[in-house]
């Protein structure tokens, strides 16, 4: 499997934006959660990043907070979520980024915990809570895995904080569309098309947009205003807990269907049309 990095020179070098599902492992079970990735995959997730179920999810809206609860109320843990990747991932194409909060880690101890996850092939990590000043050790620690880092850069961040996120960033750089947790918003806020000119001006690396992006015209608007990923979150989670298993994995895989066609120019739809 590529690195997180590898994977979006490709697709830079192809002039293609990058979708990125996020879903809950455990809810509404691991099996569901298992069928769901390699649905994903399948349907046009260039990358897929796992919750971890968390008591105490501060970057969560409800729909994903809710989605933690159930699943931990099943008795989910980390352990189960690890197992569970190694079944899967090696029929993955998608690189799985973990999704999880600093006190897993902290618990376990930082290398033995990205010896845990490397094994069963995540290839990168998003830490919400953990803060620019204190991620040095695990983004170092963490690159002798194979594993990048991505730290998130929020609406409110000066520039220098801005420059400093931007240096730190592996992989790509996540920026948060709005101020306050995940969740699913009726329309996008302007001012991510200025944030994105903020962080033109100081990297190169590949950004991604997410928070509060759930619709195929909000990922279409995002790619125009030039990210290089959108990243899905409450929409997915959402589809998924609704109905019964069967039912939430049509709703996820249509919902990436119709989320990839959004960012995906109208000549390379035509080419792939064309080839089939």
């Amino acid at each position: 499997m590529a690195s997180i990095s590898e994977k979006f020179q490709s697709l830079r070098d192809r002039q293609q934006c990058a979708l990125i599902p996020f879903i809950t492992a455990g809810d509404p079970n691991l099996e569901t959660t298992a069928e769901a990735l390699r649905i994903l995959d399948r349907n046009g997730a260039d990358f897929i990043e796992l919750g971890v179920p968390y008591s105490d999810p501060l970057a969560d809206g409800p729909v994903i907070q809710a989605a933690a609860t159930r699943a931990l109320q099943k008795g989910t843990t980390l352990e189960q979520v690890l197992e569970m990747l190694q079944t899967v991932s090696l029929s993955l194409k998608a690189p799985i980024i973990l999704f999880t909060y600093y006190n897993p880690i902290l618990h376990r101890g930082i290398k033995p915990f990205l010896a845990e996850v490397a094994a069963v092939g995540v290839r990168g990590l998003v830490v919400p809570d953990l803060p620019l000043e204190e991620a040095e050790e695990l983004i170092h620690t963490a690159a002798t895995f194979g594993i990048e880092v991505i730290l998130l850069v929020a609406p409110t961040s000066s520039q220098d904080r801005i420059e400093a996120i931007a240096h730190k960033s592996q992989g790509f750089i996540y920026l948060v569309s709005v101020t306050g947790v995940t969740g699913i918003r009726s329309q996008l806020q302007d001012r991510v098309k200025y944030l994105l000119t903020d962080l033109r001006s100081v990297t190169d690396k590949p950004i991604g947009v997410g928070f509060g992006i759930s619709a195929p015209e909000h990922a279409h608007q995002v790619r125009e205003w030039g990210a290089d990923a959108v990243i899905v979150g409450s929409a997915f989670v959402k589809r998924l807990a609704e109905g019964s298993a069967t039912e939430g994995l049509q709703a996820v895989e249509q919902l990436c269907r119709e989320l990839k066609a959004a960012i995906t120019p109208v000549s390379l739809l035509q080419q792939v049309s064309a080839a089939k």
